[in-house]
């Protein structure tokens, strides 16, 4: 395939965007008007001069290549992408007489993305074995960095133990406590977890002070999240005799990170979907990739904070050939997007998919590496969504099984266009699969390979 022929569609661009206002102020300039000297190389550059108020256009290019994309616009906007990279490459993805192919970059242009690749290329250096530090150095390095470890883990340990009270104090006052007590007696549990430097037990007892006020059933799901933070509390402080991919697991979970090790995986990854959660300040970006010869999924975070958008951004419904390094523990999931050896390329088949029974199997399987797991990413193959009650599920079309539709889907305009994409036939969905129900991500009609997100960033 030309890689210089291979564009990005409106849909894909637009899932980069920060915040509505960005996606609707970009799509006012994917038009030709306000553009000048625009153009695209077959190494991923994007360019372009854009009229705006003052007398000198804004200067506005994108590097599509390595795990980016990036962006660089001299106007004085803090979001990123920028409206006017939004409508540059809107212009591109659609009209390739306003936007040609050349490799006669600006010099502008082409000393950004050459000074970009060339720090992204030292970057991936240094986080490689022979790109660390010389021995005296490493060394020194990790016998301080072991102290340290050392003090963080007493200090989560005195957390743990903090915690284990305030769950036995609950327990023995009866559930219906929480809701009397209200929010702010957990709030400064979590505070106190911040304190003691685990981060991933201060998140869980934040969503178990929530619990009360969650509607009818509460003081079941209550109870199953303080067995839950009970279990965590417990496997932080028998970790030494856990099996190590599940002491990771719970080194994880309470908040401590670790880096992605080990030799890493070559292959043509499929963006299968890319959404952002907030929390507070900061937004979370999950992008998921399938691996079409290794049969593997990956799951990349990126975040953004001060109303700043993820640096990694990854449209759904394009192909990577790249390199991904794994993180540790169990199911291992987490990745880093490393080399890429090409430019993106559009999915040409949707992944395998299976059953709706398959898929609760392979979430409890993943269970037993992770029990404080809240879901697993599955491609269900030839499901139809179909209503039952006030709710839907996705029901196999060749079986009498099925999957609810997680009840937090069931809002969303993502279903209804599952649905219009069905059109009562069967459709493959890729999605999580979770103890609530099942999460639809990304949808393909049957024998296509058109890619349509289903959930918006």
């Amino acid at each position: 395939m030309n890689q210089q022929g291979v564009r990005w569609t409106a849909e894909q661009v637009l899932a980069l965007a920060p915040d509505d206002a960005s996606r609707r102020a970009g799509s006012r300039l994917g038009t030709a008007g306000p553009w000048s000297e625009a153009g695209s190389s077959g190494s991923g550059a994007v360019w372009g001069l854009c009229k705006g108020s003052g007398s000198m256009p804004h200067r506005t290019v994108v590097d599509t290549a390595g795990a980016g994309p990036a962006f660089m616009c001299s106007c004085p906007s803090r979001k990123f992408p920028c409206k006017h990279a939004l409508g540059l490459l809107l212009l591109w993805a659609g009209d390739e007489a306003a936007v040609r192919d050349t490799e006669a970059l600006p010099d502008w242009a082409g000393e950004w993305v050459e000074a970009r690749r060339k720090q992204a290329g030292q970057k991936r250096d240094r986080g490689r074995p022979d790109g660390g530090p010389g021995p005296s150095a490493g060394a020194a390095g990790t016998g301080a960095a072991g102290r340290r470890a050392e003090q963080r883990a007493e200090r989560i340990t005195l957390g743990a133990v903090e915690l284990e009270q305030r769950l036995t104090d609950l327990l023995r006052g009866g559930l219906a406590t929480a809701e009397q007590t209200g929010y702010g007696l957990w709030e400064e549990t979590a505070r106190r977890m911040v304190d003691a430097q685990a981060p991933g037990l201060a998140a869980r007892v934040r969503e178990l002070g929530a619990v009360p006020a969650s509607g009818p059933g509460w003081p079941a799901r209550l109870l199953e999240e303080c067995a839950l933070l009970h279990l965590l509390d417990a496997a932080w402080m028998g970790r030494d005799r856990l099996p190590e991919p599940l002491a990771a697991t719970v080194r994880t979970r309470v908040g401590l990170t670790a880096p992605a090790g080990g030799p890493p995986v070559r292959d043509q990854w499929l963006v299968l979907a890319q959404y952002d959660t907030a929390d507070g300040k900061l937004v979370t970006r999950r992008i998921w990739l399938h691996g079409r010869e290794s049969g593997r999924t990956a799951l990349v975070l990126s975040f953004g904070a001060g109303g700043r958008a993820p640096e990694v951004a990854l449209p759904a419904g394009l192909m990577l050939d790249a390199e991904l390094t794994y993180y540790p523990g169990g199911g291992r999931l987490r990745a880093d997007v490393g080399d890429r050896f090409a430019l993106p390329v559009p999915i040409d088949a949707p992944p395998p998919g299976i059953g709706s029974a398959e898929a609760v199997g392979a979430y409890g399987r993943a269970l037993r590496d992770d029990p404080w797991l809240d879901s697993w990413p599955v491609t269900l193959g030839r499901v139809i969504p179909v209503p039952s009650g006030d709710t839907w599920q996705l029901a196999d079309a060749e079986t009498d099984s099925a999957l609810p539709v997680d009840p937090a889907a069931l809002s969303r305009p993502g279903l209804w266009k599952l649905v219009a994409l069905s059109g009562g036939g069967p459709v493959t969905v890729f999605g999580e699969c979770g103890h609530r129900g099942f999460t639809p991500l990304t949808a393909w009609a049957d024998g296509s390979a058109e890619t349509v997100p289903l959930i918006e960033t």
